[in-house]
């Protein structure tokens, strides 16, 4: 059938008003169709002008590029992952750092070596814990700022751990489960609300490890530990034996947190280690009343005739099987690599030395541990920083690898 004759007036077309343009004009281009791409604007072509060529259509504005949300930018990619990946959402796969070949290292949210947040995670094997305090400190102060200085310094870590052959953000779940928020005018308050914190981190199951902060931190942390799993073994790297009575009458500071832990019976004083630990003392004293604790001395100059490996042997004979608590210092290392901390002792172990140490200890039963005494106003290219997040990536291993073997 026919079509009947439309009746009113009849439409107009888009370009109405505008003079028409010939197909071809003797001398001149052909005018370029306009564009059909779906979703922009087709903008009207312009008429040709007799002695100048015609002027084409502008080109397509190209789709603006993706923009990193905070759900793309932690623990996952920008670039969805494929299904089944450990990053893919709706998997029960563990989810591990951002794709670094997807989104750059040095873009993204700031969490310990690019993990996801603990919100973004339906549960945590291990938990990264910042605590930004630095009130107990009797130096140089500053390691408030220590858990962002060391989150930043991990964005170069890698998901693979060729020494220890494992890859510990695979085989368990670990996140970054943030700061604890201590009032920085109060140490009593600001102790209690750290072991609040962690005491519920580790209700859940979760091994933490902290971020400090001043060593005054670890008294909390081995609150939480011995309240689940029982007195710990200890096993401490730092220059300095932090077992002093008190400082100016108070009785907590970074230098006085062992004391204390031994105070309150959350160590297990048959299996109490220091390696490290060098520089001056205020007399012989200090030497024997540690003693008197059960801590033995590995100090820094041992390292000049026994090596990591055998150091780490006799520690891991003495541990056992026993719950152990590792408390790192970042002064423990020389100050050519570690400049960035408060009382800086020369003398000190290489990061080689306290990694070898570390990697020695596979199969101990770390139940939680922390790195302390980042200062980074007085670091130097992140020297200080890098340094504390590779140890704290080799605490995570010596946890994910125990986890593993033991579910």
């Amino acid at each position: 059938m026919t079509a009947p004759a439309q009746s009113g007036p009849t439409s107009t077309p888009a370009t109405s008003g505008m003079p028409t343009v010939p197909s071809t004009v003797p001398g001149q281009p052909t005018v370029p169709a306009p564009s059909t791409d779906p979703g922009m604007p087709t903008a009207p072509t312009p008429p040709a002008i007799p002695g100048q060529p015609a002027i084409p259509n502008p080109p397509a504005v190209p789709s603006p590029p993706a923009v990193l949300t905070p759900s793309a930018t932690r623990g996952q990619s920008a670039i969805p992952s494929p299904p089944g990946s450990p990053r893919s959402p709706g998997t029960s796969a563990t989810r591990g750092p951002v794709d670094a070949a997807r989104v750059p290292r040095f873009a993204g949210w700031s969490t310990f070596a690019r993990l996801p947040r603990r919100d973004e995670v339906d549960h945590c094997d291990i938990g990264v814990l910042g605590f930004p305090f630095d009130a107990g400190a009797s130096y140089r102060p500053g390691a408030r700022f220590g858990p962002a200085a060391i989150r930043e310094g991990s964005r170069l870590l890698r998901p693979y751990h060729p020494g220890l052959e494992i890859s510990p953000f695979a085989g368990v779940q670990v996140a970054d489960c943030g700061d604890v928020v201590a009032n920085p005018f109060d140490i009593a308050e600001a102790l209690a609300q750290m072991t609040a914190a962690t005491t519920a981190l580790v209700a859940t199951g979760a091994t933490p490890v902290a971020l400090g902060g001043d060593h005054t931190v670890a008294l909390p942390m081995l609150r939480a530990v011995a309240d689940r799993h029982g007195p710990a073994a200890l096993l401490h790297f730092d220059a300095h034996l932090d077992t002093w009575d008190s400082y100016f009458g108070v009785a907590h500071t970074h230098g006085t947190v062992f004391r204390r832990a031994a105070d309150e019976g959350l160590l297990d004083t048959s299996r109490l280690t220091h390696v490290g630990i060098r520089g001056p003392l205020y007399g012989p004293g200090d030497l024997a009343a540690d003693a008197a604790l059960g801590f033995q001395v590995v100090t820094s100059m041992d390292l000049e005739e026994t090596s990591a490996r055998e150091i780490a042997a006799g520690i891991a004979a003495r541990i056992g099987d026993a719950p152990l608590y590792i408390s790192v210092d970042i002064d423990v290392l020389d100050p050519a690599h570690a400049p960035g901390t408060g009382t800086p002792e020369a003398g000190g172990l290489t990061s080689r030395e306290l990694l070898g140490i570390l990697r020695g200890l596979a199969g101990c039963h770390l139940v939680g541990a922390d790195v302390v005494e980042v200062s980074p106003a007085y670091d130097h290219a992140e020297l200080t920083a890098i340094a504390a997040a590779h140890t704290a990536y080799e605490l995570i291993s010596l946890i994910a690898m125990h986890k593993e073997k033991n579910p």
